[in-house]
């Protein structure tokens, strides 16, 4: 047939689709491992090209490869680290746990694009080999978790934590703008003393600057890479050289600290670092939830809610009652801090899956990985650009439940006692009427005094009025 070739490996021939740059074992894989349709990610492919250019340059060094072969390897995987050869990566993420069918897939694909670079047809697998150049000195079993900390680690790097600090900058500064504005603040969803707006913005943004050093703590924990210990840590089959000039290439190409694992046996049979990892970007979505549902809160209504802030219309909210407008963003974080969590989860358990010298579920470790990364990246973008920089406040609604809220008479109690203030409370409840309006009738203190108790300003900063 003309739209398949014959291809060949170890087990023997496979039929490969003419025009593609993958081989037998990659071919296999295709056919073996249809469960999901859900192909690695590709910024996890993209990875593992950059570590295999890396790996080509470390082996030109230690004298392993000539110039020619070198640049043409070079060439390839830049290709791929671009996106130009995405199609030629049709492995599922749910195969075999060590994720040498991944890594199979590029050592053919980056070695046919090779040759073909070199005058030779598009397959050939001479005179660079999958296994013999692109794979030299490495294993499935070192390069697959090296690809995952380096795919991990640029994403942390260069999307999760900008998205942050742009987060807790817009919320500082809605927090600056808003500092003289006083609300009553809520605790069991009932009244309690009075807030300042800027105060509870205050401590969201403080909750996202936490989440960016614990973005740079995950970071930071997945910067020591196993490769170099190719099959089980020994390091067999790898010029002694290469690890060490290997990773300096990553370093330079990525801009972060990676460094060679201090024991290349815990680096390969374990991936603590990256179940670390993710137990920070669970945390950092539990921070993203519990503002995105605040948000909710406070802007619920427009007329039966708390309604103390506004935020951005951006849809109709329902098709079937006209003008409703929901609040689209914060349920959208919310599901996606929601996935996160999930995630951590699978992450958790592929984390302690293996037995001795190797982890085997690493593709759907790395892939979750990523997705819990790239989740909330996306969701703290979103949650500035069409939530916080168009937030408002509305005073008139503020300043009105503020009056009516039966928490002022905490102030009264330091001055006219615990049980003496809890009475007043339960008849201005009673009687439908404010504290103000209740202290003023009975005239517990005169009236220049009792402005001076109830000044909701005064209560939003710490001190005891005197009796």
């Amino acid at each position: 047939m003309a739209d398949v070739r014959i291809a060949q490996d170890s087990m023997g021939e496979v039929k490969v689709p003419a025009d593609a740059h993958w081989g037998a074992s990659t071919q296999r894989a295709v056919e073996n491992f249809a469960l999901s349709g859900q192909r690695v990610d590709r910024r996890l492919i993209r990875a593992l090209a950059l570590v295999k250019r890396a790996a080509a340059r470390a082996n030109r060094d230690v004298g392993l490869l000539d110039e020619k072969h070198e640049q043409a390897i070079l060439q390839a995987c830049t290709e791929v680290s671009t996106g130009k050869l995405d199609d030629q990566f049709p492995v599922e993420v749910y195969q075999t746990g060590s994720g040498t069918s991944t890594n199979v897939n590029l050592n053919e694909v980056i070695a046919s694009r090779a040759n073909e670079l070199l005058g030779q047809p598009r397959g050939a697998r001479a005179p660079i080999h999958p296994n013999d150049h692109v794979n030299l000195c490495q294993s499935s079993n070192d390069v697959i978790p090296t690809a995952i900390h380096v795919a991990v680690g640029v994403a942390l790097q260069e999307d999760l934590v900008p998205a942050l600090r742009k987060l807790a900058k817009g919320l500082e500064d809605k927090a600056h703008r808003w500092d003289g504005l006083v609300k009553i603040g809520r605790t069991h969803l009932n009244d309690a003393t009075p807030i300042r707006l800027g105060q509870e913005l205050a401590g969201y943004a403080q909750q996202v600057k936490h989440a960016v050093v614990r973005a740079e703590m995950a970071r930071d924990g997945i910067l020591e890479l196993p490769l170099g210990g190719t099959a089980v840590g020994t390091g067999l089959n790898a010029h002694p050289e290469f690890a060490r000039k290997a990773i300096q290439r990553i370093a330079e190409d990525t801009g972060l600290a990676f460094r060679e694992a201090a024991n290349h046996f815990e680096a390969q049979a374990a991936r603590d670092g990256c179940v670390d990892a993710s137990g920070r970007l669970n945390t950092i979505a539990v921070s993203l939830m519990k503002i995105a549902n605040d948000l909710r809160l406070l802007a619920s209504g427009p007329r039966c809610g708390l309604g103390e802030i506004k935020l951005p219309a951006l849809q109709p909210g329902s098709s079937i009652m006209p003008g409703k407008v929901n609040p689209v963003v914060p349920e959208a974080v919310a599901m996606a801090c929601a996935r996160v969590m999930g995630n951590h989860v699978t992450i958790t358990i592929a984390g302690q899956s293996g037995s001795l010298e190797l982890n085997v579920m690493m593709p759907v470790l790395g892939q979750t990985l990523l997705e819990s990364a790239g989740l909330l990246a996306g969701a703290a973008k979103a949650l500035r650009e069409k939530c916080i920089d168009g937030l408002e406040a509305d005073e008139e609604r503020c300043a009105e439940m503020l009056e009516r809220s039966l928490a002022l008479g905490t102030a009264l109690a330091p001055v006219i006692g615990y049980d003496a203030a809890a009475a007043l409370v339960k008849t201005a409840f009673e009687e439908v009427r404010t504290i103000r309006e209740v202290a003023e009738a009975r005239e517990i203190v005169p009236r220049e005094r009792l402005a001076t108790l109830l000044d909701a300003m005064r209560m939003t900063e710490p001190g005891i009025p005197k009796r």
